[in-house]
């Protein structure tokens, strides 16, 4: 089974990006399955219902997200609905709408995709990841997909020890650099800190470069602008999985560049 996991899509220019790479990528390497973070989508900030149809169109299947999931009031009432294949962090405390896990199958292959956020430099207050894991993964059978929503390397390097033999892949999100450390843990769980954005290149994390620049020149608050010309990357991962044990055989890195 071939997985891709794309990483945090950032507003227009990274959903151009999906539209025109992702189809033929699917077919390149006979994918089965397509996962992308999705909490950037809109405008830098967010997934709005109407991007969230588009970008299935175009062919993924299930978007995960981390703490931008609640920037667009139009998402939230779906966010309940067991139609709509979005996750939010499962760690956020008490009732909050949406869900944290998703399970479904891919042919006869059970898989479950879990969405879980760091707690290191991370304003959120959320539960611990780590004993969250310990917890549901009792009651889990099958592929198990972690995208580990976080700022911190060694946060996430340590959660991929944790959980090395049980998860069958984690890969990193939310600092839009893509990492170069793909490799398996153990006997067969993929990890990655992270697959890096799918968004302007000639920018700041995906954003204008001068906002930032003044920012900290001035300390002066900035607003999320979306760069909007040069080109584009789209970074994921593949990755490649026995159906039969469960357990990742392979991971490697995506990257294509997409012109103005």
């Amino acid at each position: 089974m071939h997985i891709l996991i794309i990483g945090d899509i950032v507003g227009k220019p990274g959903r151009r990006a999906v539209t025109e790479i992702l189809p033929q990528l699917k077919i390149d390497h006979s994918i089965d399955l397509v996962i992308a973070n999705g909490e950037n989508v809109s405008h830098g900030r967010g997934l709005s219902f109407n991007h969230y149809e588009a970008l299935r169109e175009v062919g993924i299947d299930w978007f995960t997200s981390g703490n931008h999931i609640w920037a667009r009031a139009d998402i939230l009432p779906y966010l309940d609905d067991p139609k709509i294949q979005i996750i939010r962090p499962a760690n956020y405390p008490g009732a909050v709408p949406g869900r944290g896990i998703a399970s479904f199958k891919v042919g006869t292959t059970p898989i479950h995709l879990l969405n879980l956020m760091g707690r290191v430099f991370m304003a959120e207050e959320t539960d611990n990841p780590f004993r969250l894991f310990d917890e549901l993964i009792e009651k889990l059978k099958g592929v198990i997909i972690v995208d580990f929503h976080a700022e911190a390397t060694s946060e996430k390097w340590a959660f991929g020890h944790h959980v090395t033999d049980r998860a069958t892949a984690v890969v990193g999100t939310h600092t839009h650099v893509p990492t170069a450390d793909e490799r398996l843990l153990g006997a067969g769980t993929a990890f990655i800190s992270d697959i890096g954005m799918t968004g302007p290149i000639d920018s700041n994390i995906g954003a204008e470069k001068g906002t930032i620049i003044n920012h900290f020149l001035t300390g002066l608050p900035w607003r999320y602008e979306v760069a909007e010309n040069g080109p584009i990357w789209f970074n994921a991962v593949l990755v490649t999985i026995d159906v039969k044990t469960h357990r990742a055989t392979h991971i490697e890195r995506i990257q294509k560049v997409l012109d103005s």
